[in-house]
């Protein structure tokens, strides 16, 4: 007789047999097979349950840490960016909980207008982070695999490196920087380096380089002289004799000058082939950037204080500037700084990387860096930080080896907090206490009528 199935009795009665005695070992392959996988979470049952603070001094900048907590046993990391107040995510928290961090575009489109430019953005951007890292916990991979994979293993970074008004000191400290194994070089290059040379600035008599630094370029009155802009090009002719022509040397932070002197002295340091002059003007005023770039033969870049993609993508499509310039912790997050390198890849635009605060956004970075094609290279600002790298666990060290960050592996952004070494180095007292002071912030946030 056989069964409905058309299997024999005798054969089915065996091969069942069968199974149960191979049922010892079906269950070490079983447990072989899942021996990675979260068992603490179950993704579609998991809940925001709070939002908790821990903030950084000296790092060098001071960096506030949020901690996302959930109803599983995991949690996710984010950085609210360099110099900006813990208050900037605090004030979402009563907008996040109960969502399901999985869900991490559209809670960022829930609280996204409550960023703004360079550091007002750094409460949307640090629990977006660490909403990513939630997500790669509980489904067991690395942030890099969530954005469509990687391009690269490593990253390469560029140090930020201690100014001297003296070109020779300052170009051994660069060409310290080379021997440490960075493959790309980034010096200042401001009008303080004149001091007060009579015949280098032109400016409203009784007025001082410094006094200009909370008023835009275009609007101070100062601009070079042709005896300024030999100065400042004899200083970069001194520390490109340090290290060579060869390295990329990008060069920052000249001074709130005039757009006319910006051209001036764009086009008196071309024969030094730098890799790029960034933020000679702010980052708003697209048809000036591209009055600079056409006018000189050395790269321009511009970006670290916008947020979202469209200011982005704009200067991009007017090739206002060569070379566009996100922090993470400013621009919109991983995601949205992902979505900003591929935009402006089809504009042939290559996508550097801002950064100056922990270990915990340096991840966040790290990942997008790695699944975005037209990365060129990621700033760092905490070389000479000695225990920077102590914040964290998980993570080969030391985390910038030879002028190169390898993209972690584990689940998440890939590190855990050293809790003993973060709290050494605590602004404040406290070390991610609960906020129910915040869990009920709230008004009517839709944006339209």
């Amino acid at each position: 007789m056989k069964t409905h199935t058309g299997i024999g009795r005798r054969r089915f009665l065996g091969s069942a047999a069968a199974a149960l005695g191979a049922g010892f070992w079906a269950d070490r392959t079983l447990d072989a097979a899942v021996q990675n996988v979260n068992r603490n979470s179950h993704p579609s049952d998991l809940r925001i349950t709070d939002l908790r603070v821990a903030v950084v001094k000296d790092a060098p900048f001071t960096c506030p840490l949020i901690r996302i907590d959930t109803n599983q046993d995991i949690y996710g990391l984010g950085e609210v960016r360099d110099g900006a107040s813990k208050t900037y995510a605090l004030i979402l928290k009563s907008r996040i909980l109960g969502e399901n961090p999985c869900n991490v575009d559209k809670i960022f489109r829930k609280i996204k207008q409550f960023g703004g430019d360079a550091r007002q953005a750094g409460g949307v951007c640090g629990i977006e982070m660490a909403l990513w890292d939630l997500a790669g916990k509980a489904y067991g991979v690395p942030v890099y695999q969530m954005l469509g994979g990687k391009f690269r293993d490593k990253i390469r970074c560029y140090a930020d490196t201690t100014e001297s008004n003296d070109p020779k000191i300052y170009g051994q400290r660069l060409k310290a920087r080379k021997d440490q194994g960075f493959t790309w070089l980034k010096m200042d290059l401001g009008i303080d380096l004149l001091g007060d040379e009579e015949g280098t600035l032109t400016h409203p008599l009784g007025t001082k380089y410094r006094q200009g630094d909370t008023v835009q370029h275009m609007f101070t009155g100062f601009e070079l002289t042709e005896k300024g802009i030999a100065r400042m090009a004899e200083f970069v002719a001194t520390v490109r004799e340090y290290v060579g022509m060869e390295v990329p040397l990008s060069a920052d932070h000249f001074g709130h000058i005039g757009v006319n002197s910006c051209i001036r002295l764009g086009k008196g340091l071309e024969k030094y082939n730098l890799a790029w002059l960034e933020d000679m003007i702010p980052w708003q005023y697209t048809d000036l950037w591209k009055k600079i770039t056409d006018a000189v033969d050395i790269p321009t870049l511009t970006g670290e204080d916008i947020y979202l993609k469209d200011h982005f993508i704009e200067l991009a499509r007017n090739h206002a500037v060569d070379i566009l310039h996100p922090d993470l912790a400013t621009s919109g997050g991983i995601l949205e700084t992902h979505k900003i390198g591929d935009s402006i890849q089809e504009f042939g635009v290559p996508m550097a990387m801002h950064f100056a605060g922990t270990p915990v956004s340096c991840m966040a970075s790290v990942h997008c860096a790695a699944a975005t094609e037209n990365f060129l290279v990621l700033e760092n600002h905490s070389v000479d930080v000695p225990w920077w790298g102590d914040l964290v666990e998980g993570i080969e060290k030391p985390i910038i080896n030879h002028g190169f960050i390898t993209v972690p592996e584990k689940p998440g952004l890939g590190v855990t907090l050293n809790d003993d070494a973060v709290k050494q180095h605590l602004l404040e007292p406290g070390y991610f206490e609960p906020t129910p002071e915040w869990n009920h912030e709230h008004s009517h946030d839709r944006t339209w009528s």
